[in-house]
């Protein structure tokens, strides 16, 4: 006979198991016609990667869901991976080198992407053997790289695709510049923050008209020196006689128009726009329609460049105090106002971003863009929950051409070729030789690399083999859901969504199941800054891995935010710990008897009641669990474990283990092992390593729970007529504990109990139950009758439906003591009544005190009030 060991240690149990379900490839999912696939792809953590909570929680919700449908005999991928994570990586790397005197420039990009290589390998599995830790059954054996041989491949074949079709352009356009990682970046990778700042106003002189000015106000002013032009509105009256007049631009010699355009709002400022094309998106669009010159006073490290005059080498902000002194001195600074506005900073370094006029590689949104966005109508793609339809549609309805190329080493290096004599740009899946245009065979590659989220957008399909259509991907793709936080909605999700339309035909996954952050418990985001992080292998290493799932998805509905509290965890190892134990007794009673030939007809009332329970539990949680309404699922199967099975039935049964003569212990053991072993399943896709190994020592039919079949309804095993005899008889056990406890009997002290009910029905579930009723209910004796007769008029009562409970009160406590214990009770009681009344009725103390102080005395008035009256009904009770 196999045992569990006495307590449940989490730390002994979980390495093993997991070891041994990889060597017996449990995870590895094999095209099988015979089945139906099921397919999630892993969001791939960066390699720089740390597991942190919001890794937890995202990587336990697939892990649920693929064990789910593992156990559904679905042939269920989860395909896992790590991201190159290219300006992470990049800025560790080039922290690395620095540290050991090393210049990422002088060593240059060849020696410098070997260091890179090098970094990956020694960290890149970090964050799976973390995931590992955490119970992921993903399938290992088909982990990919975003830059690895395959994956590449994928990037290529887009790139061309979408530059022969038009899609994708190279151009000067205002672009996201980030100062310290001097590179360009994405809108969506810009932070917009609340900052304090100011708005200077300027006057710039109207040429040839002496003392007329143009007062403009800016947030920057150092950006002056940029400016081509100044516009109002066309419809302005205030400046309809100087459109077209010149105006004399301070600081410098140069002179620049006034300009109308509808882009002013005239109610804003003083209804004059300074424009700057190369230094605002807005001034950019205004600049295109007016021919106007694009001057790019920045240097990529923010510094002012060789068109910044006297400022030129200076830091953008130190500029700006030089040229507001200047501003100052010559009389053209007008005021200075407070203004709390929103600024660009850069998700990553938390720089403010510099919008500056760059060439650039961009990707042409507008028609994968109404792609995507027509997706959403159809059910092809769905959010849970719905409401984020709202923040995916706000962003394609607002999309810009997307900048896809960075000024970075590490990364996919964009495949497009210059040719050195005629400057021929030649974009090839392979490393062209010669030049079409003018033959010549000197080509330089393009320095960028391509946005990380490039080739994390194809991760769906080019995990799977894509361009080749190989049997992975035409099984397995397109995928069924994907499990990911709201915040990387228009980082990740949109671009897969168009990037696979536009490759494959087909919507990349059909639902997007969407969690929140997972909070610390005073509701704060967990970052460096507060310190407020909890690393989730710590809580793996002092509870277990199954406390910590169970502590993140209880609780926890699409969407929502959560917090995290160690109480909860603590909860969450009782729990395991509930069901160790509950195991273990039930273990220990195997051999009592032979149970192997239990029939249904053998069952008693308690048998039947667990049994149709659990088998009700199976259809709720599979539905719970296909709306992804995991939350809820656990729930059940919780409350099923802890109060149903193991608060109930186990007490319910244990006066038949315990009796040798009992002919109902086989169906007893039959009934606690089959109900057990269903429940286990039910737990195992929330608690995988308790779930195998209670599973795995308590039969021996199956050599593993993840691999055993998940439960289904059983028509057999529906018994509802003792479900509401059983919720009879707990009922009438709850009225009497609660009688006690209003006694303050002990649980020790045994007395009899009578019931009373004029239904025959309700007598009988009794007759039938008496034997654990007696036991839950501490009786010594259970008398059942259809009237009061016999039972002494000092009973005390209490009622259920249809159905009367006496119990004499003499053997529940020593009447002469409860009377003097009373009656001391009633005293105290009195003294507080007086005391509340006295300072209610007098006024200095109604008039003077807070209002909270005065409603509170109220509060316990009527409080003390209510307690003395219940004394006395007692008392006269017993003094009959």
């Amino acid at each position: 006979m196999k045992e569990l060991e006495k307590t449940y240690n989490p730390a002994d149990i979980e390495d093993r198991l997991y070891r041994k379900w990889e060597d017996k490839k449990y995870f590895h999912a094999e095209v099988d016609r015979s089945k139906k696939p099921f397919t999630i792809v892993m969001p791939p953590p960066n390699v720089t990667g740390q597991l942190h909570m919001g890794h937890a929680l995202d990587n336990t919700m697939q892990d649920i869901l693929i064990r789910f449908k593992r156990m559904q005999g679905y042939s269920a991928l989860w395909q896992p991976g790590t991201d190159h994570a290219a300006i992470a990586t990049e800025v560790k790397v080039t922290e690395k080198l620095k540290a050991e005197g090393i210049d990422k420039k002088e060593i240059g990009r060849e020696a410098f992407l070997q260091h890179a290589w090098k970094w990956k390998e020694e960290y890149g599995g970090r964050i799976v053997n973390q995931l590992k830790k955490l119970g992921s059954s993903a399938d290992w054996d088909r982990e990919r790289f975003t830059m690895d041989e395959g994956c590449s491949e994928a990037v290529k074949e887009v790139f061309v695709n979408l530059y022969e079709k038009g899609y994708i352009y190279k151009g000067s356009r205002i672009i996201n510049w980030c100062p310290v990682c001097k590179t360009s970046i994405s809108d969506a990778e810009v932070e917009h923050v609340e900052q304090e700042g100011h708005f200077w106003h300027i006057n710039y002189p109207i040429v040839g008209e002496e003392g007329r000015y143009v007062e403009i106000a800016t947030t920057r002013p150092e950006t002056l020196l940029g400016d081509t032009a100044v516009a109002v509105n066309p419809k302005d009256e205030r400046y309809k006689d100087i459109i077209g007049k010149m105006l004399k631009l301070p600081l410098t010699d140069r002179e620049i128009p006034v300009i109308a355009d509808e882009y002013v709002d005239m109610e804003f400022g003083t209804g004059c726009v300074k424009i700057t094309p190369a230094h605002d998106p807005n001034d950019f669009e205004v600049g295109k329609r007016h021919n106007l010159e694009e001057i790019n006073i920045l240097n990529d490290d923010a510094t002012i460049n060789e068109k910044g005059g006297k400022y030129a080498g200076m830091d953008r902000y130190e500029a700006r105090k030089a040229m507001v002194a200047d501003l100052e001195k010559e009389g053209l600074l007008v005021k200075v106002v407070p203004h709390t506005h929103n600024v660009g900073t850069h998700d990553r370094c938390k720089t403010t971003v510099e919008p500056m006029i760059k060439p650039q590689w961009f990707v042409r949104m507008k028609e994968m863009g109404q792609a995507a966005l027509d997706l959403i109508k159809t059910d092809e793609l769905e959010f849970v929950p719905e409401q984020f339809d709202k923040t995916y549609i706000h962003w394609l309805e607002n999309i810009r051409d997307w900048c896809i190329s960075r000024q970075l080493w590490w990364g996919h290096r964009i495949p497009a070729y210059y040719c050195d004599e005629c400057h021929e740009t030649i974009v090839s899946r392979e490393v062209p030789t010669v030049c079409p245009k003018c033959g010549c065979t000197h080509l330089t590659q393009d320095e960028d690399t391509l946005d990380t989220w490039f080739s994390s957008a194809l991760w769906p399909f080019s995990t799977l083999g894509w361009p080749k259509k190989t049997p992975e991907y035409e099984y397995f793709y397109p995928t069924d859901v994907l499990v990911t936080g709201y915040d990387i909605i228009f980082f990740w999700v949109i671009r897969m969504v168009f990037s696979a339309l536009e490759q494959t035909g087909k919507s990349p996954f059909k639902h997007v199941l969407i969690h929140g952050l997972v909070r610390d418990d005073q509701g704060r985001k967990m970052s460096k800054s507060l310190g407020n992080g909890i690393d989730p292998l710590e809580v793996i290493d002092k509870y277990g891995a199954d406390a910590l799932r169970l502590t993140l998805i209880t609780g926890n509905a699409p969407g929502n935010d959560m917090r995290f509290y160690w109480e909860r965890v603590e909860n969450s190892r009782n729990f395991a710990n509930k069901i160790w134990n509950a195991s273990r007794f039930i273990m220990m009673n195997m051999e009592k008897a032979d149970f192997s030939n239990v029939k249904l007809s053998d069952l008693t009332i308690a048998d039947r009641w667990i049994l149709s329970k659990v088998n009700d539990l199976a259809v709720e949680m599979t539905d719970n669990m296909e709306k992804y309404e995991l939350g809820i699922a656990v729930s059940k199967v919780y409350d099923f474990i802890w109060e149903e099975f193991c608060d109930w039935y186990i007490e319910m049964v244990k006066p038949r283990l315990y009796n040798d003569a009992d002919e109902t212990k086989a169906a007893a053991l039959w009934t606690l092992k089959t109900v057990l072993i269903r429940a286990l399943k039910l737990l195992h896709p929330y608690m995988p390593f308790i779930t195998e190994e209670i599973f795995c020592n308590i039969q021996d039919e199956e050599e593993s729970i993840m691999i055993s079949d998940w439960p289904v309804y059983k028509e057999e095993w529906s018994f509802k007529q003792d479900e509401n005899a059983v919720d009879t008889i707990k009922a009438a056990v709850r009225a009497i504990r609660n009688l006690r406890t209003g006694m303050n009997v002990p649980p020790s002290k045994k007395a009899t109990v009578y019931v009373v009910s004029a239904k025959s029905e309700i007598r009988d579930i009794f007759e039938a139950s008496k034997n654990f009723f007696a036991t839950l209910g501490y009786a010594s004796e259970v008398f059942i009758q259809d009237s009061k007769n016999g039972i002494d008029e000092n009973a005390v009562s209490t009622l259920i439906h249809d159905a009367a409970l006496y119990i004499p009160l003499a053997e529940l406590v020593d009447i002469d003591k409860e009377i003097e214990r009373l009656e001391k009770e009633s005293g105290r009681l009195a003294g507080e009544i007086k005391r509340a009344s006295g300072m209610l009725a007098n006024p200095k103390f109604v008039d003077k005190a807070p209002a909270a102080k005065v409603e509170e005395e109220k509060a316990k008035l009527a409080k003390y009030t209510e307690m003395k009256a219940q004394v006395e009904e007692r008392l006269a009770q017993l003094k009959k």
